[in-house]
């Protein structure tokens, strides 16, 4: 299974185990309050049909009838200032439910509204979140230049720690503002502008509802429209940041173990291309240079050239190999591959050197030794991976200078 979905999986999986988690935790801290709230319920309402003589079913018109006042207690909601609230909370999906259109046309527009206007403003907020962490790592660069930092760079993670203190500055500010002005404790201040901002929109605290507030407090209703929108831009900044950092770690991931892979399969492919090449008929061994960009060839090719075609055919008898032996230890001329080498004089009438010096302006020493079994010898030897010396001779072993 590749990566990708490996990765799709775990966050299926990791987003399941957080939704029991959190079902868990809920029923725990909810339920026995919602137990309690409907006996009190019930028992008010029972000493309400007593003391007024209500019907079960006249009291159940009482109830529909207080549902239906709840959204005009602010006063009428469909103004323009109104509407122009309510048009807020559907581009921005945040949805308090404290006013619904009640006509059909109202709500088939509502409908083809929120389908141009939704992705009209999530692209609005991500451009202006962009532009605010552009800024915001500008404002951090300069600042680092003018205290005379060495490094001036910004890194992704403080770009993400400036981003959550921004986040809980916005969350401060309007908890102390609507919390003067709707009269809530700074915590349900601050729940509502969490709620609000994270466009959750639960509509058990809501901004402008008090009697005639959007009629007459036009400042605090130019307030509440503006925090709303700056607040989501700095929220949706700081999402940005979080979910670009994740996916460029994710993405950095795959693309170092992709190009891990591609380099491995192209230096093997360049390794086995080097090592063993024919040229116009004649072996050649070659090792790499460094970087894996050109080769040395070991043993000159001119060997088999000044051969005849006797002795060529011959010494190809074995896996195709050329008259010059392919031990990487030994020089041409220095034999110790049994049925593969050239004897001494073999090497001098044909031309090979027998000084310690190879082509491609690469030197080498010749130092004496003895054979030291198999599990010393390189693959290198011969096309099959396996060196066959002479068990009855020692050899001599080129060492790089």
């Amino acid at each position: 299974m590749k990566a990708p979905s490996v990765r799709a999986l775990v966050l299926v999986l990791c987003v399941l185990v957080y939704l029991l988690a959190g079902a868990a935790v809920f029923e725990a801290l909810e339920a026995e309050s919602e137990r309690s709230g409907s006996r009190e319920v019930e028992r008010r309402a029972a000493e309400m049909k007593q003391k007024y003589g209500f019907t079960d079913a006249e009291y159940h018109r009482l109830e529909k009838l207080l549902l239906l006042a709840k959204p005009h207690r602010a006063g009428r909601q469909w103004t323009f200032a109104g509407s122009f609230y309510f048009a807020v909370t559907v581009i921005t999906t945040i949805g308090y439910g404290h006013s619904s259109p009640r006509t059909d046309a109202g709500k088939v527009f509502c409908m083809f509204y929120a389908v141009l206007g939704i992705p009209l403003t999530l692209v609005m907020f991500q451009s202006i979140g962009e532009r605010m962490n552009t800024f915001v790592r500008y404002l951090m660069h300069r600042s680092g230049r003018c205290i005379g930092l060495r490094r001036t760079g910004v890194s992704m993670g403080n770009m993400v720690s400036v981003g959550f203190l921004f986040c809980l500055s916005t969350l401060c500010v309007g908890a102390v503002a609507f919390s003067h002005f709707e009269g809530w404790s700074f915590f349900h201040a601050c729940y509502y502008c969490f709620i609000t901002l994270t466009t959750i929109g639960f509509g058990d605290f809501v901004a402008l509802q008090k009697k005639e507030d959007l009629e007459k407090k036009v400042p605090y209703v130019a307030f509440a429209f503006t925090y709303i929108l700056v607040g989501l831009s700095v929220i949706g900044a700081f999402l940005n940041l979080v979910v670009l950092r994740f996916l460029t770690v994710s993405s950095e991931g795959e693309d170092g173990n992709e190009r891990m892979t591609q380099g491995d399969l192209h230096r093997r492919s360049h390794m086995s291309s080097n090592m063993s090449t024919v040229v116009n008929g004649h072996s050649t061994f070659s090792l790499p240079m460094a970087g894996g960009n050109s080769c040395t060839n070991l043993i000159s090719s001119s060997c088999g050239e000044n051969m005849g075609p006797k002795r060529r055919s011959s010494s190809l008898s074995h896996h195709g190999l050329s008259s010059c032996c392919f031990c990487p230890w030994m020089s041409c001329g220095l034999d110790a591959c049994e049925s593969f080498s050239l004897t001494m004089s073999e090497s001098v009438d044909h031309g090979c050197h027998l000084n310690p010096v190879f082509y491609n302006s690469v030197s080498y020493r010749v130092d004496g030794a003895s054979y030291c079994g198999s599990g010393g010898s390189s693959a290198l030897g011969s096309l099959n991976g396996l060196l066959i010396p002479d068990r009855n001779r020692s050899f001599t072993r080129r060492r790089s200078v």
